[in-house]
């Protein structure tokens, strides 16, 4: 996979709960999202992903464990254009890995998926909601794209994604 972006995101996932991050910086500070960060040179997604979650949560997952789930793209604005590869990963059985947790990055805990679509819910991304259904039920990759005008999402569309990406 060539990198066109420069992010990652990884959602780890237990049963019916996936472990969140309350970031204590800038972007989304304050918001629970995944876990990720950005790319070093010459780092590939998929060891820019495996890296930050070691770095984030202390959890040694292996590579392989990984599942690539595409790209999450937006427009702000019709002025700003970003994008990032989007990993999930099942948590490794016989691994305890209880929450709240601080950590530098802010604190992590687990989150009922329910939680993250409760209406009123301020403590995400809008653009969570949105894409996270089909990033959990899709076994293909997918590219997912939200445009964003004034702070708030208008649009929003997903397509497997073929080509150059896969």
């Amino acid at each position: 996979m060539v990198a066109m972006y420069q992010q990652t995101l990884c959602f780890i996932k237990i049963n019916n709960e996936i472990l969140r991050l309350n970031r204590n910086s800038s972007p989304l500070k304050g918001l629970w999202n995944g876990i990720g960060g950005k790319l070093e040179r010459d780092e590939t997604p998929i060891q820019c992903v495996q890296l930050e979650v070691k770095e984030e949560t202390t959890l040694d997952i292996p590579a392989v464990q990984f599942q690539y789930k595409g790209i999450i793209y937006w427009m702000v604005d019709d002025l700003y254009e970003g994008g990032l590869y989007a990993f999930s990963v099942d948590f490794p059985e016989g691994i305890s890995f209880p929450t709240p947790r601080k950590t530098e990055e802010g604190i992590l805990e687990w989150k009922r998926i329910e939680w993250l679509f409760e209406k009123d819910n301020l403590g995400v991304g809008e653009m969570i909601p949105y894409y996270f259904p089909e990033l959990l039920c899709q076994e293909e990759p997918l590219v997912n794209k939200c445009y964003i005008r004034n702070k708030v999402l208008f649009n929003y569309t997903y397509s497997l994604l073929k080509g150059v990406e896969e």
